[in-house]
């Protein structure tokens, strides 16, 4: 699977549905090899009031138990935090398709060294998303991942 924009178009779907329920807008899709959706998912901590669902882990939990994740990719709108990259490598994720790493640079080099494959796309539109809820919400973004 090599059409990486058509599925990084599903995570910011995502992400603009977390934006427009008043959460962080970063979103995730886990899928298969052949490009098959296995689950999709967005930032739920201030909606759910729950620090652990990250983007990542929301499409990962919505996509339910498989017998191995190895030939699955992750594709997220902004380079995936300690938490997520460790999710990424317990799981043995093999791909993680990045809509950008400005703002967050994350564990991607990490995960690089650990050998799965990190592609970073960077269109404008995941980083322009994000640089707005930021200005906006400051303080919301910086319980977790800001400075």
């Amino acid at each position: 699977m090599s059409d990486y924009a058509q599925l990084l178009e599903v995570a910011l779907e995502e992400a603009r549905a977390g934006r427009a329920e008043g959460g962080i807008p970063i979103g995730a899709a886990l899928f298969a090899g052949d490009g098959t959706l296995l689950g999709r998912g967005h930032n739920r901590r201030v909606q759910d009031d729950d620090p652990s669902v990250h983007g990542e882990t929301d499409a990962f939990r919505n996509a339910g138990r498989r017998r191995s994740y190895r030939d699955t990719i992750m594709v997220t709108t902004l380079s995936p935090c300690w938490y997520c990259s460790g999710l990424v490598r317990q799981f043995g994720i093999g791909t993680v398709v990045i809509g950008e790493s400005r703002t967050f640079a994350g564990g991607a080099d990490w995960l690089r060294e650990a050998g799965v494959t990190v592609v970073d796309l960077d269109p404008s539109e995941c980083f322009d998303l994000l640089q707005a809820f930021i200005a906006e919400h400051p303080e919301i973004w910086d319980e977790d991942i800001g400075e």
